[in-house]
């Protein structure tokens, strides 16, 4: 990108980001506190607000009907580090490089047409994350759970870490945990229940004893990898009758002790009377596992760029400036988060770092489109299947290959670069992405690969080209 283009790009980011703020009028003339909880591996089907008759998530269906609920809702990428990555940041994929968990060598080299692009695994310093914003403006702030972007966030702006590291799942769910960055607790202690309480107190601690607003960032750990839940509840969902793929005890049980754990965090923002100048975000980093939770009726899950995989459950509260039980069709990103914490809390954006997404709160308030063409995602590399039938990749090797999609509208494009084809699907009338309608609308197809590979050429994105020699000698 030219140096003119991108200093005017920059420029606008800040009057946007200041013209979002300026409608802002909350109660209290204090800045917010923000509290995000990004669940991890949480489908988009796997909470009752939704519509599910076999998780019982009663405190988060509270927090639905209190605030703003977001029916398309999109992680920025489709497994755990790379959608972090961009959620911290504020920028997608190809611009920090984090695009998938530890080598982009996924599957077996044989399988591999192609030789992927080199994968990073820690979120550069250079990157100015949304703790580094919020603490430059006098926020106290907080990590608690999982981290995955390198081994202490604590370089990256936050005061304090509780749990995080460079790990992707616990290695128990139960004290003791053998995290070098968790005390142990008693055993048997819940790690869900226990960074709830290091939350609490974070919490507590905050609106008694300092005047400044905090951000606590609170990715758990939950409802990731090994299955592991209090039994009583595993005993209470083996009794209940679920349906055909979603019907795990196990994982039933662990959605609800999340969802108890939310309770518990909204009651401590009520007795220390400040709901009503607090942010609260719901979120996941990325859809559920398919073969533990199914998400239909979207299609595949965790690691694919289909609906299941990056479609999840969003709802924004902010009793004094949001209003209650709205819900905004509109779609919308993780890559939104920092620019609509940044307008909340009047900090100005770094005009060295481009952010990807925008501020939500004009949406919000006062129902005005957001501005962007269309959402992009990028995976330049491979993603190995999990269960090929529950996967349901058009690839049995792999839940994801080499690719970018884009989604304009009712639209969503699917290209893929082993073999330069697509898949054109109509979200309205085909939530599963069944019928590849690229040969019916060859001209809609065309239109957003153009702005598709515009958008690959301004962010600079890496694209595969170069044969694997070892997928030759099949």
């Amino acid at each position: 990108m030219q140096l003119k283009t991108f200093v005017v790009l920059a420029s606008l980011l800040v009057l946007t980001t200041f013209n979002s703020y300026s409608a802002i009028k909350p109660k209290s003339a204090s800045k917010p506190n923000i509290l995000l909880i990004l669940v991890d591996d949480l489908g988009w089907q796997d909470v009752s607000y939704r519509g599910s008759n076999y998780f019982e998530t009663k405190h988060i269906d509270r927090l639905a009907e209190t605030g703003v609920m977001f029916n398309n809702a999109y992680a920025p990428a489709a497994n755990c580090a790379p959608s972090r990555a961009c959620i911290i940041s504020g920028q997608n994929t190809p611009r920090h490089g984090i695009y998938t968990v530890g080598s982009s060598e996924r599957g077996k080299s044989i399988n591999r047409k192609l030789i992927p692009v080199v994968n990073s695994t820690v979120l550069a310093d250079s990157v100015v994350t949304i703790a580094e914003k919020l603490k430059s403006a006098g926020y106290n702030t907080a990590s608690m759970g999982k981290w995955h972007l390198g081994e202490d966030p604590c370089s990256q702006g936050f005061d304090l870490n509780i749990g995080g590291s460079h790990a992707g799942h616990p290695k128990s769910y139960f004290s003791p945990y053998k995290n070098a960055a968790l005390k142990d607790g008693p055993d048997g202690e819940y790690l869900t229940d226990r960074l709830t309480s290091e939350a609490i107190d974070f919490i507590k601690s905050s609106a008694t004893e300092s005047e400044q607003p905090f951000f606590l960032y609170l990715p758990y750990y939950t409802v990731h990898t090994p299955l592991q839940a209090k039994a009583e509840l595993i005993k209470k969902y083996e009794q209940k009758s679920g349906c055909i793929g979603r019907n795990d005890a196990i994982y039933g049980a662990m959605v609800e002790s999340m969802d108890d754990n939310v309770g518990r965090l909204l009651a401590c923002l009520d007795d220390c009377g400040i709901s009503e100048n607090t942010l609260v975000v719901f979120f996941s980093d990325n859809g559920g596992i398919a073969n533990i939770s199914s998400q239909y009726p979207a299609r595949a899950g965790k690691g694919s760029y289909y609906e299941g995989g990056i479609r999840e459950p969003l709802i924004m509260r902010w009793p004094s400036v949001f209003p209650s039980g709205k819900v905004i069709d509109q779609q919308v990103s993780g890559l939104d988060f920092y620019p609509t914490f940044m307008a909340i809390a009047g900090v100005k954006p770094d005009t060295k770092q481009i952010l990807d997404g925008e501020s939500l709160v004009k949406l919000i308030t006062k129902d005005k489109d957001l501005k962007r063409k269309a959402l992009f995602f990028h995976f330049p590399i491979y993603l190995q299947a999990i269960n090929p039938e529950t996967d349901q990749a058009r690839d049995p090797y792999f839940r994801t290959t080499p690719g970018s999609v884009v989604i304009k509208g009712d639209w969503k494009l699917h290209v893929y670069y082993e073999d330069n084809e697509r898949e054109l699907y109509n979200l309205k009338d085909d939530p599963g992405e069944s019928t590849n309608l690229v040969n019916t609308y060859p001209e809609v197809a065309e239109a957003l690969n153009k702005q598709l590979v515009d958008w690959l050429n301004e962010t600079d994105a890496p694209v595969p080209t170069t044969l694997n020699p070892e997928y030759q000698k099949k």
